[in-house]
């Protein structure tokens, strides 16, 4: 990630959600949405692909902290 990205993340996250940790509970949260999801509407890979993603943001955010 480059210097501006990363500064416009940042900027992001502070404005958005007040912190890291926040962003990254409001992201936990949403892994656990995903548990609820009625069959057959998204594919399985799909699903693990978007939690995935999800946890990694999370790791990222609880290192900034």
């Amino acid at each position: 990630m480059n210097k501006k990205t990363k500064e416009d993340f940042t900027s992001l996250i502070a404005d958005s959600y007040g912190s890291h940790e926040e962003l990254a509970r409001i992201l936990d949260l949403g892994i656990e949405m995903l548990f609820y999801l009625e069959e057959d509407t998204f594919e399985r890979k799909e699903i693990q692909n978007v939690v995935s993603a999800i946890r990694g943001i999370i790791e990222v955010l609880r290192l900034e902290d």
